[in-house]
Formats: structure tokens, sequence, C-alpha cells
């Protein structure tokens, strides 16, 4: 951790937890300070005196994931306060789920219908898991009945998508590099590497793609989808994460006169 600010933050982050904590039983009544004291983190956590104290002193120490875990285990933290332990570390949570949920509560795959613009709902390997009227009568090929529903598998797999997508090309490589960014936060995903592997052994542009390595955070902007009458239509496309469903994404798209 190379960041002074982050450091900081991390260590005043810890302290607070630190001293947060129950005062010990036998301790109770001879305590001053409030919660724990470092040496009692320390040996709750299975790390060294030193190596607390210069973490919450901001200095520049090395902290592995599994200290981390353990650190996070010892301090009682909740699921949200310890994600905010790894992010200010800078570090990956070991115990992170390597597999997304399958299965999506009532309340999330709704979320399209009851908007009236273009709208659905993409899960962790970009396959549209529920949709809205207006989205099935723009993305023929794709949303309407017994189409393929992965967008990724549409885009580069289907010649619909390139009379459909205006500068197709353009679009195609921003949409891989914006699913590596997707792909690095679970390298270790198989259903995700399965869908790489098939894509590139399937469509020689998505090889090509994949091996450049760009990364680049899924943005909004203008979209342009020209439809079988020969129309164009333009929208501007913005993306919500869902927060208690973080791998998933709502897409909608806003007519543009």
């Amino acid at each position: 951790m190379k960041d002074t600010k982050a450091r900081d933050l991390l260590g005043t982050f810890i302290r607070a937890h630190r001293e947060r904590l129950p005062v010990p039983v036998k301790a109770m009544g001879r305590r001053r300070t409030p919660g724990w004291r470092r040496e009692e983190l320390a040996e709750a956590a299975g790390v060294g005196l030193t190596w607390i104290t210069w973490l919450e002193q901001g200095r520049d120490v090395s902290a592995s994931p599994a200290a981390l875990a353990r650190l996070a285990d010892a301090l009682l933290l909740n699921p949200a306060e310890r994600a905010s332990l790894f992010d200010l570390a800078g570090r990956r949570d070991p115990t992170e789920p390597t597999e997304p949920l399958l299965d999506l509560p009532a309340s999330v795959m709704v979320l399209p219908t009851l908007l009236e613009v273009p709208a659905y709902l993409l899960d962790h390997l970009w396959t549209a898991r529920a949709w809205n009227v207006a989205a099935t009568q723009l993305f023929t090929g794709w949303l309407d009945k017994g189409c393929e529903r992965n967008l990724l598998r549409f885009v580069f797999l289907s010649p619909v998508a390139q009379t459909l997508i205006a500068n197709w090309p353009e679009r195609a490589q921003r949409l891989v590099a914006e699913f590596r960014a997707d792909f690095s936060r679970r390298p270790r995903d198989a259903a995700m590497q399965a869908l790489i592997d098939e894509l590139s052994s399937s469509s020689p542009l998505f090889s090509n793609l994949w091996r450049e390595q760009t990364v680049l955070y899924r943005e909004g902007g203008e979209r342009k989808f020209q439809l079988p009458t020969g129309e164009v239509r333009r929208y501007q496309q913005t993306t919500l994460q869902v927060a208690s469903q973080t791998d998933c994404k709502l897409v909608c798209l806003v007519p543009l006169v």
C-alpha cells in the first residue's frame, strides 16, 4: 500500500473497530480505555503486535489477504465493514464467493418491467435475465422469442447484431474491454471462463480483442440502432448496478429526439 491517505484511512478504521469491541471479561473494572488493546487484537488475529501497531499508524507495511481475513474475524466486522477493510488495504478478500447467485429474487427480476423505455437486466455472464416489451421490440434477434439471450454471443456470433448495432466494430471492441473488467473481479469463475473460451474459438474478432487485454469500465452514452425498416433510432444508455445483487446490471435506453 503506497497511498498515504489510504493507509491513514485503514489505520483509523482498524483502531475505531478495535476500540468498539467489548472489553474482555477478565479486564472489566480495570480498563480505562475502550475496547481491546492492540496486544489482545494481535493475539486474536494471530498476527504480530508490531504489525497491528504499524497498520494503525498508517505505515507502509505488507498486509496479506490471509492476515486481513483473520483481522476482520477478530474485529467482528459485518460484511460491509469487511469489504471496506479489504478495499482500504487494496486487497481481494479470499473468502469472497467465487460463484455468484444464479437465482435472482423477484424484486430484482421485475425491475425492467417497471420502466417504459427499453430496459433489460444482465447477470454476471451478461445473459439477459429479464426485459420489458420495449426492449423486445428494439432488440430483434436477441430478446425476441427463441433467440440467444447472452449479449456477447449475440454481438459476436449473430449476423443480425452487425446490422442492428450502429458502429458495430467500435461497440464490439468496447464490450470486450468492459467484460474483461467484470472478469478481473472473478478470475476464478468457471462459467465466465467457459464463455470466454467458447467465444474465442467461435469468433476470431473476439479472440483478437480479448488478447489485447484492454480493460474499461461500463459507461453510458449515445447508442444507435438500425431497425429492419431502415429507421435509425438514437438512445441515451445508462447502466445501473443492483445494490443487493452487485453482479447484475440494469441497462436503460432513453430515446433521443
